[in-house]
């Protein structure tokens, strides 16, 4: 008997079925690892409810990796009629959510939706600054993620936004200004995507000539970990910082940037060595030896990677420095 809720997601993955842009970045087919989404849509959603059953007690269908609202009406709609029958069936199927494009939302979408009881909508802002867009060839603007936003929310869906970091043109000042205006809009979630440069795509070409200097991960970690800040100070849930790892490094996409398939605990890491700096500079700690104290599950991200948050502090301070915990049952 399940005596704690888990929570799990059908993914069903629509790369590039509808999008009209080319972003200098993407390359969903390599991103999400298919081509198309099962034949047999509702075949694969039955099969898979029944085989979370006993492990799970709720899941979420999800339309991932295109700009699912787009798609030709006719056939978006076969898609969400093949998740309202399996969410009909089965009752462990709490949610229908799905990713897609600011432009790419109006009130008729938004029926539509409605219709199939869709519950959450993602959409890719990726930056607030028009000059970054621009730069990455989104084809949209800020004030399309804003007017997009707005919709979703007046209509009661759940609303994520996807952002990035490490775009042509973009800046730690940039990113700041992204997270002030996703804020502002009030989203349920938001997911961020460090720039990763993909085999074949524009991006790669761009970062060959000049044109683009690749973010690298020490510089994506350090900006994540300030956003991650920012966004929980403000309610805002996080549901992934960094790319799925399993099929890019799988059929060797990634050429250069801000990937790492630990990136989410680097930045993790990045947060806890920042926390005890804090606590190190406001105590005029300066040589010596300091006992730092984390939760028990936090210890190996506040060590860091190879020692580093340990060696950066003792060399900053000039401390010797010894992580340890307090078990929960004994705070």
């Amino acid at each position: 008997m399940l005596t704690v809720e888990k929570h799990a997601t059908i993914p069903v993955f629509v790369p590039h079925y509808a999008c009209r842009h080319n972003c200098v970045f993407c390359d969903q087919k390599k991103i999400s690892g298919a081509q198309r989404p099962p034949e047999d849509l509702e075949g694969f959603l039955f099969f898979a409810a029944e085989g979370l059953a006993e492990k799970f007690t709720s899941a979420d269908i999800a339309f991932f990796g295109g700009s699912f609202t787009g798609i030709e009406e006719p056939l978006m709609r076969f898609y969400l009629e093949a998740a309202k029958k399996t969410r009909e069936k089965y009752p462990r199927i709490t949610g229908i959510r799905l990713s897609t494009r600011p432009d790419f939302i109006s009130e008729h979408i938004l029926d539509v939706l409605s219709e199939y009881g869709v519950t959450t909508v993602e959409l890719g802002a990726q930056s607030m600054d028009d000059g970054v867009l621009r730069l990455s060839e989104r084809g949209h603007t800020a004030a399309d993620t804003e007017k997009a936003a707005k919709m979703i929310k007046e209509r009661g869906f759940f609303l994520v936004l996807q952002t990035m970091t490490g775009l042509p043109g973009d800046s730690r000042e940039k990113d700041l200004y992204t997270a002030e205006k996703v804020i502002a809009l009030r989203p349920e979630a938001v997911r961020i995507y460090p720039c990763a440069v993909l085999k074949g795509t524009k991006l790669e070409e761009m970062a060959k000539t000049g044109e683009y200097a690749p973010q690298s991960v020490e510089e994506a970690v350090e900006i994540c970990a300030e956003l991650t800040e920012l966004y929980e100070k403000n309610g805002i849930k996080i549901l992934r910082v960094g790319l799925h790892s399993s099929d890019l490094t799988k059929n060797g996409s990634v050429v250069s940037g801000a990937f790492h398939p630990a990136f989410g605990e680097m930045c993790r890491s990045e947060r806890i060595y920042r926390n005890i700096r804090e606590k190190l500079r406001k105590n005029g700690v300066r040589s010596g030896f300091f006992c730092a104290a984390v939760k028990e599950r936090d210890v190996s991200a506040a060590i860091g990677q190879n020692r580093r948050n340990i060696l950066r502090l003792e060399e900053e301070f000039d401390i010797k420095i010894r992580i340890t915990y307090i078990k929960e049952s004994e705070r």
